[in-house]
């Protein structure tokens, strides 16, 4: 007689290493205070990672759960010391957040001695663009008002950027500054840690200008506090923004793009990598993950893996030659 054991049975007596792997349970650190755009894209990604795997049994999703926690300070270095140090960097399920302005600080040795290739870059989930914006009720209509407000009383009006004298906020500034003929070293920044932190201090009147990102703006329209006056972008953006002319069109030839991803510790077994590099693929390839990108604010810009770190290496370069010219180089 032939025995027909059940499969769910089977299932349970199967060895662990032939039974499937289970949905890990993530940790997505974000270098910033809540809020910002770094905050926008640990959601994006933990959106993408809990909707079903295409290529799952039972339509079970990439991640069983996705744990947002928050390292600012330093402008991203403690939570790069945090990732690269010895208790850390071989978490195989721990992601962290990076920007354009993460690898620009990178090239300026704000973390110190660290280097690109002392991590592990995992994926870019999407790209936005600088913007320039100001409350509201600013008096402040266009790029073109404010630019000759700064020029008459640059001690009058605050500047609000996230992060340092350097930093990607401050250096969209002060390229859009010196096009109009303003020497950026009259101007009056404040450095604050993450653009929610940017934003709040803009509504409450600590700064009466910020430099920004676009998805950031975008989360931001439906309260309709802040005014954008330019993206920096090659053409106008679609979405909330389309109405929003960019600086080249005002005049200002300023092209700021931002890339936004996740990059995982140093020791992270290779096995593990490549899983997640598969995973985000798979995850970034459905139309669901599209939509919720640009309900973020984001637009394509989708690497991963070797692709990836090519690109990081290259964009470091970059941001060196730059910030050397600007004599911004420790």
């Amino acid at each position: 007689m032939r025995t027909v054991v059940p499969s769910l049975l089977l299932a349970l007596l199967m060895p662990p290493a032939l039974a499937a792997q289970a949905a890990p349970d993530v940790d997505c650190v974000v270098p910033s205070k809540p809020g910002g755009a770094m905050d926008l894209t640990c959601k994006l990604a933990r959106k993408g990672l809990l909707q079903p795997d295409p290529a799952a049994s039972a339509a079970a999703p990439f991640a069983s759960s996705v744990r947002i926690s928050y390292l600012p300070g330093g402008i991203g270095a403690v939570a790069w010391r945090s990732m690269v140090s010895q208790r850390r960097r071989a978490e195989a399920d721990t992601l962290v957040v990076f920007s354009g302005g993460s690898l620009l600080n990178l090239a300026q040795g704000k973390f110190g001695n660290a280097k690109a290739g002392d991590v592990r870059w995992v994926a870019a989930l999407g790209a936005d663009y600088g913007m320039i914006a100001v409350r509201r009720d600013s008096p402040y209509k266009n790029l073109g008002e404010l630019l000759a407000a700064l020029k008459r009383h640059p001690d009058k009006v605050l500047i609000g950027v996230s992060g340092t004298i350097g930093s990607q906020d401050w250096l969209k500034m002060a390229l859009v500054a010196r096009q109009a003929g303003i020497d950026p070293k009259v101007l009056r920044f404040v450095a604050l840690e993450g653009g929610g932190e940017v934003f709040t201090a803009m509504q409450a009147g600590y700064v009466q200008v910020m430099s920004g990102d676009t998805s950031e703006a975008t989360v931001s329209a439906g309260a309709n506090q802040e005014r954008v006056l330019a993206v920096l972008s090659e053409k106008r953006l679609p979405g909330v923004l389309a109405g929003i002319p960019t600086a080249r069109e005002q005049g200002i030839d300023v092209v700021w793009p931002i890339i936004r991803g996740l990059w995982m510790g140093p020791q992270v077994p290779q096995a593990d990598y490549r899983r997640w590099v598969a995973t985000f693929d798979r995850a970034m390839a459905t139309p669901q993950f599209a939509q919720w990108r640009m309900q973020t604010g984001m637009y394509p810009f989708a690497l991963t893996g070797d692709k990836l770190t090519q690109y990081v290496n290259q964009a470091v370069e970059r941001y060196s030659r730059q910030a050397a010219e600007l004599g911004l180089m420790r």
